[in-house]
């Protein structure tokens, strides 16, 4: 950790804000020389001060500790980079357009990657007036499912979240060509082009 980047950060937010160094040290119940103090990079924030002073600051506490935002940069907008986080204990279903910090139930989510679907994975594609219809063979029981399945375009997500014990059937809107993707609870994430 190195105090000078983390005071230039600390300080960098707090103007962000609005908030003067009285103003920050007043909500955290310390003094505004000891504000000062980590702005200057002569010291850092206590361990017991840091989640408080990230919620304050509204910063993830491992961008705190590095001393910088690491900002990614811009993905131009393609919902086709979208990646979907899914938690294992609850089944909670994320989706980001670009790498980000994500947590559920506790433990940190990494993104999915997506493999192309096998002959025991594709899903069956029919087109109904306007809709794609997806249906599939794959067991449908508690212990293995699919949990969710999306049609991906350059500018457009569509999910269908799929329960268990019931047949996979779901209508999505034809809006052009993409990807299909979906949540196998045992395999993983697949996807098929259409």
């Amino acid at each position: 950790m190195d105090n000078t980047s983390v005071g230039k950060l600390i300080f960098a937010l707090r103007k962000e804000l609005g908030m003067t160094q009285l103003q920050l040290a007043e909500q955290m119940h310390i003094s505004d020389k000891t504000v000062s103090k980590w702005e200057r990079g002569l010291g850092c924030p206590d361990i017991s001060l840091l989640p408080e002073l990230s919620h304050l600051l509204g910063v993830d506490l491992a961008s705190l500790l590095a001393g910088s935002l690491n900002e990614k940069d811009a993905q131009g907008g393609s919902m086709k980079k979208t990646n979907f986080y899914v938690c294992p204990n609850c089944g909670n279903i994320i989706t980001g357009m670009t790498e980000c910090s994500v947590s559920c139930c506790g433990k940190k989510l990494l993104p999915l990657e997506a493999k192309k679907a096998d002959e025991e994975h594709r899903l069956t594609v029919e087109k109904i007036e306007n809709d794609y219809f997806l249906t599939t063979e794959h067991p449908m029981t508690k212990e293995h499912y699919i949990s969710f399945v999306a049609l991906v375009t350059g500018d457009t997500v569509v999910m269908r979240k799929q329960y268990p014990e019931w047949n996979l059937q779901a209508r999505i809107p034809m809006i052009g060509h993409g990807r299909l993707v979906w949540y196998c609870t045992r395999d993983g994430l697949f996807y098929q082009n259409i």
